[in-house]
């Protein structure tokens, strides 16, 4: 007798082991230097606090350094009109500060209308005379194309200067630039060395994405407890993915001693950010009883938090618990509304959800050709429990006609995966199959995977 696949507690399992969520974004730092900006090994500390200079920059001309004095305190004051009226005339004469400040006014539109063309003409020149924020910030125009045309190996040659200077924010950007392999060959070695700098100055963004390379094996041995030690450091800077990433190496154990209550505070840490990701895991944490009691509105309130955010996983377990009635009244419509969203994101279990919810009738009339069609393109996402209900429909003649060959394929493909039922199914099938049949179910099944699994019927 033909066993169908079992669904029920797949969902819960199939996340609750979820260890990379959030984690396989490098951080880079968007926005431009400012005039506070400060390189060098106390920059984070002294961050926003003082205006200083770079010790190889031109030494300020002694007649203009009481104006550029009055130029910042209008600037702490965010009195942009008196900026630009000191400041101009010095920009015009060539100080590099005062081109450098007039450039940051243009691009963010303080006190001047705002204009990138501007902003970076203020910027090159401050650049040229060994401006590191000025490097840093013509780098960043560069990268996004802001006031000129975007092009990376522009935007490497800018940050490289400046890092060069030990400016940290360009260094964990250029690490990010060979990261990604952006206007250089991508190297995964260069944006540890990169990332490595700018973490030991401090910088949270570098600290993150160092653990991350050391997390995945990227540049250097993968080693779990040093990423560890840099998601802690990021973390305690408030950086919400190293919040998440510490978070879920506690659930995991790896790198350290396991710890559910640990993973739960650095998750409810970020997730109080706003990350979806961490409110997905948190609600994972919750749903499951993991250093907590098990509580399904906890988890729902969570996971409700990262579906409003879009995050798929988090709305497939909404349309989980909406169907089996944990958390809140079983409400099939309401499940069938949460896998549609996030099937429509192209989530293959939502869609082999779907299938479930059409075949059996659940919340909706039952269809089961709107089924073999949600079916299918979960299937043609690799998910094998969609490949071996579409085995048992062929093979039992519901809503298409019977054809054991194809759903010898199915079971087959599903079976690859580590489906037990699936192969037990397509054996049991193929003691009804001639051996023009299942020699026909091998062809279709090569050709199948030839294809990557797409479009396969």
């Amino acid at each position: 007798m033909l066993t169908t696949p079992k669904v029920a507690s797949y969902m819960v399992n199939r996340h609750g082991v979820i260890d990379e969520a959030g984690m396989t974004e490098i951080r880079t730092r968007p926005g431009p230097a400012s005039p506070h900006s400060q390189t060098g090994t106390t920059w984070l500390a002294i961050r926003g606090v003082l205006f200083m200079l770079v010790v190889s920059l031109p030494t300020i001309n002694p007649t203009w350094a009481s104006t550029l004095e009055d130029g910042n305190t209008a600037w702490e004051r965010r009195d942009y009109a008196t900026v630009l009226k000191l400041y101009r005339p010095l920009a015009n004469k060539g100080d590099a500060h005062a081109q450098f400040s007039l450039g940051l006014m243009y691009y963010k539109g303080q006190g001047v209308t705002q204009d990138y063309k501007q902003a970076v003409k203020w910027y090159r020149l401050a650049a040229d005379q060994g401006i590191a924020s000025a490097e840093f910030n013509l780098g960043l125009a560069y990268y996004y194309g802001q006031g000129v045309t975007q092009d990376y190996k522009q935007a490497v040659k800018w940050y490289q200067l400046a890092a060069d200077q030990g400016f940290a924010d360009a260094q964990g950007n250029l690490g990010n630039l060979y990261y990604h392999g952006q206007g250089v060959t991508q190297d995964y070695k260069q944006a540890v060395k990169w990332y490595q700098l700018a973490a030991d100055q401090g910088f949270a963004d570098a600290q993150f994405n160092l653990g991350l390379t050391y997390h995945k094996g990227q540049g250097v041995t993968q080693d779990y407890e040093e990423a560890a030690k840099w998601y802690r450091l990021a973390a305690e800077q408030g950086i919400a993915s190293a919040e998440l990433s510490l978070g879920l190496i506690y659930k995991s154990g790896r790198g350290v001693t396991q710890d559910y209550r640990e993973a739960m505070k650095y998750l409810q840490m970020a997730a109080e950010q706003g990350l979806a990701s961490a409110q997905f895991n948190l609600g994972v944490m919750n749903h499951n009883g993991h250093g907590i009691t098990q509580n399904y509105p906890e988890a729902m309130k969570w996971y409700r938090l990262a579906a409003n955010q879009k995050n798929v996983d988090a709305q497939v377990m909404l349309g989980y618990m909406h169907r089996f009635g944990q958390g809140v009244v079983q409400d099939y419509p309401e499940a069938i509304r949460w896998y549609r969203l996030a099937a429509d994101q192209g989530s293959a279990l939502a869609q082999f959800f779907l299938g479930v919810m059409y075949g059996g009738g659940r919340g909706v009339t039952q269809d089961l050709k709107e089924a073999i069609r949600w079916y299918r393109l979960a299937a043609d996402q690799g998910n094998a429990l969609a490949q071996s209900n579409l085995g048992y429909m062929y093979s039992t003649d519901q809503g298409v006609a019977q054809d054991y060959s194809r759903a010898h394929m199915w079971y087959h493909l599903a079976s690859l995966s580590g489906d037990t039922n699936a192969a037990k199914n397509r054996d049991i099938i193929e003691i009804k199959m001639t051996p023009e049949q299942i020699s026909e179910a091998q062809k279709m099944t090569l050709a199948c995977q030839a294809r990557h699994l797409k479009g396969c019927r």
